[in-house]
């Protein structure tokens, strides 16, 4: 028992000390933040000082915040919606029709998660670019494509959790197959899908390498993209970078704080079963 307490106590502290190198450059983000220029070069360790509130006002308006906010969620929500919409079905079809054909599906879908994007990115870019896709329709689809590999196998494990018995009852009660996919089947996988949107919402909102290379309008930008503002060729506005970013991350954490207490249960309906 003495053992047991004593392992117990020596995790908590390894737990805290992580923790503590964890959050440390959180904090340095937020009490720079409050800095002016000068003050971030002369104390760089983040130690608290009198600071100033102006860098927000000022970041909030060189941002063009409300502008580059909605392109943001209109790019997340859309590409966020495709991906739940097409991967699940995929999965479903995937996980009720057994034989080599479905196997092999399955497999490509599974191993393309292991592709790192920089080995596709020219090409990938080359090909949209040659149909006049650079925009923000053709950069939701790249992330459905690239975000459907996780996504089915999401699906395709909890919907081997799901008896086939549903399906046939439903099937002769009256339902066709896609009433069946979405009255019955669909409600069922809640966790699975509040965590695929968690997980991509996170990446579409911080992502700034593939809308770089895709959105070239001024209008379009997103949040990520209007942070580049900050830095110049011959200057860079850390403060206010800083205070851009506090702002930029505060609603995918409001977003992330509902809903996570589903990730968990996602995760292991999708990865165990």
């Amino acid at each position: 028992m003495a053992q047991h307490k004593v392992k117990t106590i020596g995790l908590v502290v390894l737990g805290i000390i992580l923790s503590i190198f964890w959050f440390y450059p959180f904090y340095l983000v937020i009490v720079n933040s409050f800095k002016t220029k000068a003050e971030i070069f002369v104390n760089t360790l983040g130690f608290p000082s009198e600071g100033t509130v102006e860098n927000y006002p000022e970041a909030f308006g060189a941002l063009d915040f409300v502008h580059s906010f909605l392109n943001s969620v209109f790019i997340t929500v859309c590409s966020i919606f495709l991906i739940c919409i097409f991967t699940s079905m995929a999965a479903y079809a995937l996980s009720r029709r057994q034989g080599k054909t479905s196997s092999i599906i399955y497999f490509i879908f599974a191993i393309c998660m292991l592709i790192p994007f920089q080995s596709i990115m020219i090409p990938l870019v080359s090909i949209f670019g040659s149909v006049d896709m650079l925009n923000r329709g053709g950069l939701m689809i790249m992330y459905l494509g690239l975000g459907s590999s996780l996504a089915v196998f999401l699906y395709f494990g909890a919907l081997r959790g799901i008896p086939m018995a549903l399906d046939e009852a439903a099937i002769i009660d009256g339902c066709n197959r896609f009433q069946v996919y979405w009255y019955i089947i669909m409600p069922m996988l809640k966790s699975t899908t509040v965590t695929v949107i968690v997980l991509n919402a996170i990446w579409f909102w911080n992502d700034y390498l593939l809308p770089s290379l895709v959105i070239n309008k001024e209008g379009m930008y997103t949040i990520p993209l209007k942070m580049f503002y900050f830095f110049g060729e011959y200057s860079k506005q850390w403060h206010l970078a800083l205070a851009a970013l506090v702002i930029a991350i505060i609603p995918i954490i409001v977003v992330y704080m509902f809903l996570q207490k589903y990730i968990i249960k996602g995760i292991s309906e999708g990865a165990v079963k």
